[in-house]
């Protein structure tokens, strides 16, 4: 879950790709994935479709027991809001859902009102006020 990812454990991102337009998308589902590179497209074994996924720097060291390395994919699944706007998350979002907007290399990310799949209150739109959840 995105919640359980810490700052160390992304302290070695170079970058995110995006395979998507992530403005189009009010979540994302992150994980850390233990892959064989730490660069280039990953494999990906997961029903749904991969959204994006970090680029680890060359001081990125592997797992010693596995000879690995932790990055992050961003992913949906076909029951996610960008494809069934009015289903499971037509509110709320999944435990492991960020707001792609505030993503970035070595920044985890948070929930915000438009990934809980609730419009900012009218106040708060005139002001242009967003809140972190």
């Amino acid at each position: 879950m995105s919640s359980l990812i810490t700052a160390d454990e992304i302290s070695h991102e170079a970058e995110l790709v995006w395979l998507e337009d992530i403005d189009a998308l009010d979540y994302v589902r992150q994980s850390l994935d233990r892959l064989p590179t730490r660069k280039g497209r990953p494999a990906y074994h997961r029903d749904g479709r991969m959204v994006g996924y970090a680029l680890l720097s060359t001081d990125a060291k592997p797992s010693r027991a596995s000879g690995t390395f932790r990055r992050r994919v961003f992913w949906l699944l076909p029951h996610d809001r960008d494809s069934q706007p009015d289903g499971l998350y037509a509110t709320g979002a999944p435990a492991e859902a960020i707001d792609p907007r505030t993503l970035d290399a070595r920044v985890k990310g948070y929930k915000t009102e438009r990934s809980e799949g609730g419009p900012p209150s009218t106040a708060m739109q005139e002001l242009g006020i967003t809140l972190p959840l």
